[in-house]
């Protein structure tokens, strides 16, 4: 396949312009339903070992952000006792910025020894990224964010995943209030290096 100077300019100008846009800094309106499948159709585009699709998503969206909060800080005084009032309250909104959150949801199968779950994961990582691009490509600002909530037990439980399943990322969605800025990136130059046979 022929790809001409202008559209390899475009794309490269496209992944050379992404930034991530703070959740509390994205607002109403987010994705409807035919933009938000148009997204996830360009983010399934990923490397995939063994075709296995090895993620999949939940959407949180509407009032169930804000009960999902709840649950979170209710969470988060059982960790923690002690737990001071603005962290706590952090939990309670950590959803409730953009008016949409995706879960990307790792699926491992511990019986499929054919695929390492390292690379699972990886896909699942890629997807969470193509979702990033796919947003900001259509107007919208994005943020990949984990926190504890990604890792504890329970939340996952609250979530409806499986034994054999894991958060990739939550990927908020919405539209920017603020121009996202720039940041000092690494060169890539000084993270190089060649293999040379001994």
């Amino acid at each position: 396949m022929t790809i001409s100077a202008n559209t390899e300019h475009d794309a490269l100008a496209a992944l050379d312009a992404r930034r991530s846009v703070p959740a509390r800094q994205l607002d109403a309106p987010g994705p409807d339903e035919a933009q938000l499948l148009r997204m996830l159709r360009s983010a399934v585009r990923v490397p995939d070992h063994g075709k296995r699709v090895p993620f999949r998503f939940i959407r949180i969206a509407g009032a169930d952000r804000d009960a999902l909060g709840e649950r979170l800080a209710a969470r988060s005084l059982a960790r923690e006792s002690g737990i001071a009032e603005a962290a706590l309250d952090k939990d309670r909104k950590r959803f409730s910025h953009a008016p949409l959150v995706l879960a990307v949801v790792t699926v491992l199968d511990a019986d499929d020894v054919a695929i390492p779950e390292i690379e699972r994961h990886l896909t699942a990582g890629c997807v969470c990224f193509a979702l990033l691009q796919a947003a900001q490509a259509m107007g919208f600002g994005a943020s990949w964010l984990t926190g504890w909530p990604a890792f504890d037990d329970e939340v996952m439980g609250l979530l409806g995943l499986a034994a054999h399943e894991r958060i990739a990322g939550f990927i908020h969605i919405g539209t920017p209030r603020i121009e996202a800025p720039e940041r000092e990136r690494p060169d890539p130059a000084a993270l190089l290096t060649d293999w040379r046979a001994p």
